[in-house]
């Protein structure tokens, strides 16, 4: 069933305008790619994960023939904005291998193997996806009523204060899958990965991104700096500071991880078993599952009311 709803700006086209742009230039290069001779990847073996060849210039062109969708259609439909949020999440898998590289970009942990045609592709290709996303929010808006600038479509009760529970079981759940995680690691050992510095800098990361940081969304103390922190205690903690890390990586654990189940699934020729890979890796999605869940509640009871509409 479709529910009509007055059109909401329609200014606007620039963002049809611009995924058009992105998938004709970049889709221009995956073609070039693909019927010529793709540069050489360096040691991933590819720019992008599963999404390669004709696969790569197919995505393109769906980005863009969605764009142009999301732009003529006039009322909500549920199967056109799914159609939309899945080609912008599949986008984001393919570009998976940014989330490494991130880190280790972060810690400071990059070495010389990092191919910058390789990371430079991976960035077009995440370009077009939050193109794609921001065109299928601003569809929802103005198809469904909500409000332009904060989409909220109803007046929220009474304001929450403490996390919900189904938020707090996945922050736990994160937790437990970072504990899965190190279990599976000491089943195979830790032989080689107390040696290289950037890759205890990348395990202590995860401990923060798999303990401290799911706990913190769920937690007073992830709003208001508590008593031990000098010179902060007792302000509020920015919003952003746990948002953007909490949507960032759990989204990017989840891609990356995800991409690699699948290739698990396919078969790997991994040094380690199957087992120790299928463990591991659910143990990462887990952990980013729950980021993402305890993000997004830690948003709706942070957020304040909407300037524009009041809600």
């Amino acid at each position: 069933m479709t529910t009509s709803a007055p059109i909401v700006g329609r200014a606007g086209h620039g963002l049809t305008y611009a995924v058009l742009g992105w998938a004709v230039a970049y889709g221009g290069v995956r073609l070039t790619w693909t019927v010529g001779e793709a540069p050489d990847a360096g040691r991933f073996g590819s720019d992008l994960l599963g999404f390669t060849g004709w696969r790569s210039v197919a995505m393109c062109v769906a980005a863009g023939v969605v764009a142009v969708a999301l732009d003529r259609q006039r009322t909500w439909r549920p199967v056109l904005a799914g159609v939309a949020w899945t080609t912008a999440a599949a986008l984001v898998a393919a570009a998976a291998i940014l989330l490494p590289e991130v880190v280790g970009l972060l810690l400071l942990a990059v070495g010389p193997h990092v191919d910058p045609v390789g990371f430079a592709s991976r960035l077009g290709c995440v370009t077009g996806a939050v193109l794609l996303a921001l065109a299928t929010a601003r569809y929802q808006r103005r198809t469904r009523g909500d409000c332009p600038a904060c989409c909220r479509t109803t007046r929220p009760g009474p304001p929450r204060r403490t996390p919900a529970r189904w938020a707090r079981w996945a922050a736990y759940a994160a937790v437990v899958g970072l504990v899965a995680r190190f279990a599976a690691q000491a089943v195979v050992g830790f032989d080689g990965l107390t040696e290289d510095a950037s890759v205890i800098g990348l395990e202590a990361g995860l401990v923060l991104a798999g303990a401290l940081l799911p706990l913190a969304l769920v937690h007073r103390w992830g709003e208001v700096w508590p008593g031990w922190v000098p010179l902060l205690a007792g302000h509020r903690i920015p919003r952003l500071l746990l948002l953007v890390p909490g949507f960032g990586l759990g989204t990017g654990i989840v891609a990356y991880f995800g991409m690699g189940l699948a290739q698990v699934a396919t078969g790997s020729d991994s040094e380690f078993s199957d087992a120790f890979l299928w463990a591991a890796m659910s143990a990462y999605c887990v952990i980013g599952l729950g980021l993402v869940t305890a993000s997004s509640d830690y948003h709706l009871r942070t957020r304040r009311a909407c300037g524009t509409c009041g809600r």
